[in-house]
């Protein structure tokens, strides 16, 4: 078995190089009893499960193709994506993991999340996404009309980028306390978010970072079961 780790993809219709990358991955491990780890970002932006389009409706495909040829998806909603939910995933068979989700994979105990929570230092960050996280303003949002759930997401998506030019890299990358916690049950924390792709030895442990979809590659994890901590690495996927 095959356990495949990705995050930040970041796909939209804008970015078609991504799209044809994420089908080829699928493609390339759909006959390796794989089950896929999405963690977060998975789309640059989600407006609701109800929302169709013609390039939305090829992964759709393509994902469906994957799980029946007996492979699993599990996904972990991002700062992006935060708004896809199980109706979505159901339409491929797939799996809504928690914010925080643990995995083991032989001997290996995985701690699981898109990695926005370990970002302690961006303060401002983290009251907006108690704000927006809230379910009750999110089922508001949900019920609103897909152009004006549009309109909000564009303003999101303009308002992020003007606020990490302002912002130091320190602030917005993880929190060495916050990540001590995170690791304090488990061998490894396997996260996103930061766009920073690497393997940091933590005394006996491991925070690995996937990487964001680039135009060409992106730096992608995968595990065997038989494998051990000390063989983990990170694996270039190009497209």
């Amino acid at each position: 078995m095959t356990y495949l780790f990705i995050s930040d993809l970041h796909l939209s219709p804008e970015h078609p190089r991504l799209v044809r990358g994420f089908l080829a991955l699928l493609d390339q491990y759909k006959n390796q009893n794989t089950q896929l780890y999405i963690l977060g970002d998975w789309f640059n932006a989600w407006i609701g499960d109800d929302f169709t389009a013609p390039w939305l409706d090829e992964i759709i495909h393509a994902l469906k193709v994957f799980t029946e040829a007996n492979n699993q998806i599990y996904f972990q909603v991002g700062n992006r994506d935060f708004a896809l939910g199980q109706k979505f995933l159901d339409k491929f068979n797939g799996h809504l993991l928690q914010d925080i989700d643990h995995l083991s994979i032989g001997t290996i105990k995985i701690r699981l999340e898109h990695g926005d929570l370990l970002c302690t230092d961006d303060v401002s960050y983290q009251k907006f996404r108690k704000i927006i996280r809230n379910p009750l303003l999110l089922g508001f949002l949900k019920s609103l009309p897909l152009s004006f759930r549009q309109k909000i997401a564009n303003g999101f998506r303009k308002k992020s980028a003007e606020t990490k030019q302002v912002k130091s890299y320190d602030i917005m990358d993880v929190n060495a306390q916050a990540v001590n916690l995170a690791l304090e049950n488990v061998d490894v924390l396997i996260h996103g978010h930061t766009h920073r792709p690497n393997i940091h030895q933590i005394q006996d442990k491991k925070r690995i970072v996937l990487g964001d979809w680039r135009e060409h590659e992106a730096q992608i994890l995968e595990i065997q079961l038989e494998q051990t901590i000390h063989s983990l690495e990170l694996k270039k996927w190009c497209y």
